[in-house]
């Protein structure tokens, strides 16, 4: 009678490490990359320039230098390089800073956005010192709330100066500050193959998990304020290879050119 506890224990853990079944769930937005050339405009969209975080990379538009679609795979490059004027003659802001590294941020916003469901990317990493791949929301209201009001959510984040971890985690404000929640998942070089990251997201909880493998739970109502949760709201899906910065770090040149594949994203909502 001793091993009933611990089997209901362990049955208990087993469902709870493990994502919802494929049947509870429609899907309602996805790219399956199999295009070739400039990504999907009616889909993606591109940031422009050097963003946040102190990063390194210039963020390039509609250069298929470092974003493309080519055999089956979104391809997201990093490289370093001093591009021309001519090189960036799609950006919208024409007077160009000093530049030493390019790659590319797509997203979402203003073309399809979220509340709730089953977010899932199929991605072989970048790897080696300076790389910061990472998949992640912000709210579509971060133009007025500001972050981390608009709230965020990293499916992935994986830094390649701490090459035996991924991360999870959601930033939101409370009381006023910035606060956030989050889980380091060990893993074995994710940039030798495709490997599944993935959030299921609803009204009290968002759950990450890596190969279908829950790895974090958070509770949405940690991010409850007087203004409203910005889990609750609608997010914009980002896909972008950041190069050094705040959490990037050092920048091993000899890295270069570094591609980020991207095999799907696929979005779900509930049945």
């Amino acid at each position: 009678p001793a091993m009933f506890p611990k089997l209901a224990t362990t049955l208990a853990f087993a469902l709870l490490s493990s994502l919802a079944s494929a049947d509870e769930w429609k899907l309602v937005w996805s790219d399956e990359f199999n295009g070739k050339g400039h990504p999907d405009p009616e889909k993606w969209g591109y940031e422009s320039g050097f963003v946040r975080n102190n990063e390194k990379q210039f963020y390039t538009t509609k250069r298929l230098k470092n974003a493309r679609v080519e055999e089956g795979h979104l391809v997201i490059e990093g490289h370093k390089e001093s591009p021309t004027a001519e090189d960036l003659k799609n950006e919208p802001k024409k007077t160009l800073p000093k530049i030493n590294y390019t790659s590319a941020s797509l997203h979402t916003k203003n073309l399809a956005s979220w509340t709730y469901g089953k977010i899932e990317v199929r991605a072989q990493l970048p790897h080696g010192p300076g790389t910061w791949p990472a998949i992640w929301t912000l709210g579509t209201n971060i133009d007025q709330a500001g972050w981390p009001a608009c709230g965020e959510i990293d499916i992935l984040e994986f830094v390649g100066k701490d090459p035996k971890n991924i991360h999870g985690n959601a930033h939101f404000k409370k009381d006023g500050k910035h606060a956030s929640d989050h889980k380091t998942r060990p893993t074995l070089e994710p940039w030798k193959e495709f490997h599944t990251y993935t959030i299921e997201w609803d009204a009290e909880r968002i759950h990450f998990a890596f190969d279908n493998k829950r790895f974090h739970s958070f509770r949405v109502e940690k991010a409850d304020t007087p203004d409203g949760n910005p889990f609750h709201k609608p997010h914009y899906l980002i896909l972008n290879l950041a190069l050094g910065g705040d959490w990037g770090g050092k920048i091993d040149d000899a890295i270069f050119p570094s591609p980020y594949l991207i095999d799907y994203v696929r979005i779900y909502q509930r049945k």
